[in-house]
């Protein structure tokens, strides 16, 4: 569900903003930017809470809290109301996602968890291929219709998950995490993205930039010092010494920074310059996502035979190449054949290497009692990421309308996103291939031994 409105958002953005008067391009980004940074915000908290208090019964509140959000989306009479309505979204979303992964483990042998690791992010990848175009055809209809969907999903998973889902006893019975610093964190994302998003308006050098630039940095500053004095951080940076969990870390990161500058641009570009209508622009972006889940589940004998790191790396570079093609191929005129399907191709490919490699690599090298964590960790990154890519995208599109983008704008974001792709696929090469020697670490009341990681 989480998965599905990422994708159904960005093809109606462009609807939304014709629709709520005044609304420019850097306005309508926080439409995703709000969601992104409540969302990082609070996975790590809503992760340990899973760990402490149990997975199942979060995962159905966070259900709960996102079906009645996304009504109040559909219902939001203006853009206040609709970001504001986001933000509540995403804290159901933070409650579903670590909570959703820890539940899966749960349910199968130590053995199977990285393959099954590797699957759930197929799901996801199933709902982002139909996302595009149930959006497209909801947006038809009219905007709002695209968090009305969510809706029967979000019941029929409250009735199903209260009869099938499994019952793991809580792990762990630590005091919650730092709030404080989960705020700082909220902060720090926040005016980052803000500054990003402005600059190009503001001026970079305009003293409301600078601020925003400033209150970032010692945000992010107290924030890990925090992590390092109070006994309950909000990120337990023992957790970073393990090199499997770290380098996933990294690498979800870069490579989700260039995935968020993909997404949004070719939905802004299908619909901005070569005017395709909503329906028409989520057809055009639906064999990438389609790909996805394939190649995830039917690259896995290949990730076992090669290891992580070559296979995630491999897909980066495959989504790098996918990027520069645009910039050879794509211009004003409409061709969709031999830009943006062969485009689309390639970067589904890489996405289902990399990414579910990625995200199996760092939840698979921590203990059980740090499933959802882990899982809330990386997945914080991606979030932060997805903010940080889109306001790299406005600031490079620099442009107050959706549709007043120029080709040229277009083709630099997207070498942006290739020569962070091709970061991504150089940091994903330090994946460890084989056995890793288990690492100890303390913090406060908490102790765990990492096990051992075959990195397959």
């Amino acid at each position: 569900m989480t998965n599905l409105d990422l994708w159904i958002v960005n093809v109606a953005l462009e609807s939304i903003g014709r629709d709520l008067p005044g609304s420019s391009l850097p306005g309508l980004s926080w439409v995703l930017n709000a969601y992104a940074v409540a969302l990082a915000a609070l996975l790590i908290v809503a992760g340990r809470a899973g760990d402490r208090i149990g997975h199942r019964r979060l995962f159905l509140i966070g259900t709960a809290i996102f079906t009645t959000a996304s009504l109040g989306c559909a219902l939001a009479p203006n853009l206040g109301v609709l970001i504001g309505a986001r933000v509540i979204q995403a804290t159901g979303a933070a409650l579903q996602l670590p909570t959703s992964l820890a539940l899966l483990l749960a349910s199968v042998p130590v053995e199977r968890r990285h393959s099954v690791a590797r699957s759930w992010a197929a799901v996801g990848g199933l709902a982002a291929a139909s996302g595009p175009v149930l959006g497209g055809l909801l947006v038809e209809v009219d905007w709002r219709w695209v968090f009305v969907i969510n809706l029967p999903i979000g019941v029929a998973t409250l009735l199903a998950g209260r009869r099938v889902l499994p019952h793991p006893a809580p792990r762990n019975q630590q005091p919650l995490p730092d709030l404080f610093g989960s705020a700082l964190l909220t902060v720090a994302v926040a005016t980052l993205t803000g500054a990003i998003v402005q600059g190009p308006d503001w001026g970079w050098s305009s003293v409301a930039v600078v601020m925003l630039l400033v209150a970032a940095g010692l945000a992010l500053a107290t924030f890990l010092w925090r992590c390092t004095r109070h006994s309950v951080p909000l990120l337990e940076l023992p957790l970073l010494r393990v090199r499997s969990f770290a380098v996933a870390n990294v690498g979800t990161f870069v490579f989700g920074v260039a995935f968020a500058i993909m997404l949004l641009s070719n939905a802004l570009w299908c619909q901005g310059v070569w005017h395709y209508s909503a329906l028409r622009t989520g057809l055009a972006m639906a064999p990438g996502p389609a790909v996805v889940p394939v190649v995830t589940i039917a690259s896995n004998r290949l990730v076992r035979r090669i290891g992580p790191g070559p296979a995630s790396a491999a897909g980066c570079l495959l989504f790098a190449v996918a990027m520069m093609w645009r910039v050879v191929a794509a211009d004003a005129t409409p061709d969709f054949v031999t830009d943006l399907l062969p485009s689309m191709l390639i970067s589904g490919i890489g996405v289902g290497l990399a990414l579910g490699t990625l995200i199996a690599s760092g939840t698979t090298a921590l203990p059980a009692d740090r499933s959802a964590t882990g899982a809330a960790v990386l997945n914080t990154g991606r979030q932060v990421a997805s903010s940080v890519g889109v306001a790299i995208l406005v600031a490079v599109l620099g442009t107050a309308t959706i549709r007043g983008a120029s080709v040229a704008a277009f083709h630099h974001a997207w070498i942006v996103a290739a020569a962070l792709s091709g970061l991504a696929a150089l940091t994903s090469a330090f994946l460890p291939h084989g056995r890793q020697g288990p690492a100890r670490s303390k913090r406060g009341t908490v102790e765990f031994e990492v096990p051992a990681a075959t990195g397959s």
